[in-house]
């Protein structure tokens, strides 16, 4: 099966090689795309730079998926992984302790996993997954968060493998002007929605980080569903 991705860059991006990037990414070293070319040019361009939304397809048969939303796992899978490769403001002791046992009790082995699939930890959904550790949000609460502004998922080349299955077909310019307004008007709207419908409104029997911790959850939790 072919599929179409995006990789939105300042620059057109023709061949993309394994082993380089940052690796303090999302989900550590690897090439991050999407299946969206609009997100791709939001992530394209700068505030006064223009960028270009590369436009790849990739075989996908016989590749190993790991999905960080798909059904078997949960949102605090996502967020040990976020936390093996971020770097988070750890400045309270319940944030600390959210953190070593979110590592201990939900990191999952990615070292298989030739593609990665996951949401993005843009700055607002960032600060989500901050507050949840803080204790300031719900587990529920972090779940609906993570849909508001529509930011999407990320598509993550991790293998070699899946490097050598990609192939360039072209690319689109993203003007700054008009898609770095679209970006930040994304962020926006997902903060907004965030304090008026997520943040202030707990509901009876929300499960918190104290509790995960105090009664040492684990992955089969059906309260994690």
């Amino acid at each position: 099966m072919i599929q179409r991705i995006f990789h939105g860059s300042d620059h057109i991006l023709v061949r993309p090689l394994y082993g380089y990037g940052k690796a303090y990414n999302d989900y550590g070293l690897g090439f991050y795309c999407t299946d969206s070319i609009d997100m791709a040019k939001e992530w394209g361009v700068s505030m006064f730079q223009d960028g270009y939304a590369n436009i790849y397809d990739i075989e996908m048969d016989g590749l190993e998926v790991l999905d960080l939303n798909s059904e078997k796992n949960c949102i605090l899978n996502w967020l040990a992984v976020l936390l093996c490769n971020r770097k988070f403001d750890i400045s309270s002791s319940l944030a600390f302790d959210a953190r070593k046992y979110i590592l201990d009790s939900f990191l999952i082995d990615c070292s298989g996993a030739d593609i990665m699939l996951g949401y993005r930890a843009d700055d607002s959904y960032f600060s989500f997954a901050q507050d949840f550790l803080n204790g300031t949000i719900s587990y529920r609460q972090l779940n609906n968060a993570m849909h508001l502004g529509k930011l999407g998922q990320q598509f993550v080349l991790k293998s070699e493998e899946a490097f050598d299955r990609i192939a360039f077909i072209g690319y689109e310019t993203a003007l700054a002007k008009e898609w770095y307004a679209k970006r930040e008007m994304r962020d926006k709207l997902a903060r907004k929605e965030y304090f008026n419908t997520e943040r202030n409104r707990r509901q009876k029997g929300d499960l918190y980080i104290t509790t995960i911790l105090d009664e040492e959850i684990k992955q089969d939790d059906p309260r994690l569903r």
